[in-house]
C-alpha cells in the first residue's frame, strides 16, 4: 500500500529526493513519515508531517538538510535530502502513522536504499 522509491548511490554533498506513493484510500487521514535503518543498526525516525500538512518533525541529525512534504492529489510524500553525508547511508522506509509523532504506525512501506559515498 506504500511504495517507496528514489534511492540510489550518490556522493557526499549531493542531493536526492525520495518518494512514497500511497495506494491506500485513507492516505489523507494519516500523518506520514520516513524512517531509516543503517547496516547493523536499528530503525530510526527521520521526519514526519501531519495530515493537515501544517506540522513537520525532524530528527536532529537531518534538521536543516532534509525536507518532508506531501502531495494530496498524487497521494505521495517526499523526502528531499540535501548535503548528504556518509552517515545518511541506510534503507529508508515510509510509514503512515496516527499522528506526527509517529509513535503508532498503521502502515509500513517498502524500503529504498540510499548509499552515500565519501
Amino acid at each position: 500500500q506504500l511504495q517507496a522509491f528514489g534511492g540510489g548511490l550518490v556522493q557526499a554533498g549531493d542531493s536526492l529526493r525520495l518518494a512514497c506513493a500511497a495506494s491506500t484510500r485513507p492516505f489523507t487521514s494519516y500523518a506520514m513519515g520516513w524512517f531509516r535503518q543503517a547496516p547493523g543498526k536499528g530503525r530510526e525516525f527521520v521526519a514526519s508531517i501531519n495530515w493537515r500538512n501544517t506540522t513537520t518533525r525532524y530528527a536532529d541529525s537531518v534538521k536543516g538538510r532534509f525536507t518532508i512534504s506531501r502531495d494530496y492529489a498524487e497521494k505521495t510524500v517526499y523526502l528531499q535530502m540535501n548535503s548528504l553525508k556518509s552517515e545518511d547511508t541506510a534503507v529508508y522506509f515510509c510509514a503512515a502513522g496516527v499522528d506526527v509523532t509517529m509513535a503508532r504506525i498503521r502502515y509500513w512501506g517498502s524500503g529504498t536504499l540510499v548509499t552515500v559515498s565519501s
